[in-house]
């Protein structure tokens, strides 16, 4: 099978966790993107006679000059969840609540 792209307008927000664990942050994922990645995680299951761990479907992610292998998870509250890491967002200056472009293979 070959990926797909995906492009989507995407927003940064912050999981707290406490002082001790920090902070997190993730990107939301609907509307059919998210249904993408729904199917993409059904499709894994029907194949494998299991679930990925926490349902979660690898994704490639790209952000301006910067490119990564994560993991999209779902969220009965949010939808789908992609975690940006540090590295990611000083590369590419994103700030928590500002919009930017991402675009998801998968």
């Amino acid at each position: 099978m070959t990926d797909v792209e995906h492009e989507l307008t995407a927003t940064l927000w912050r999981w707290s966790v406490g002082e001790k664990g920090g902070d997190w942050f993730f990107v939301t994922v609907n509307g059919e993107i998210g249904e993408a990645l729904s199917a993409t995680a059904l499709m894994h299951r029907l194949e494998t006679g299991r679930p990925a761990g926490w349902g979660a479907v690898k994704v490639e992610a790209n952000v301006g000059d910067t490119c990564w292998r994560t993991s999209a998870f779902p969220s009965k509250e949010r939808g789908w969840m992609v975690p940006v890491k540090a590295a990611v967002r000083k590369a590419e200056g994103l700030i928590e609540g500002e919009p930017f472009t991402l675009t998801l293979s998968f």
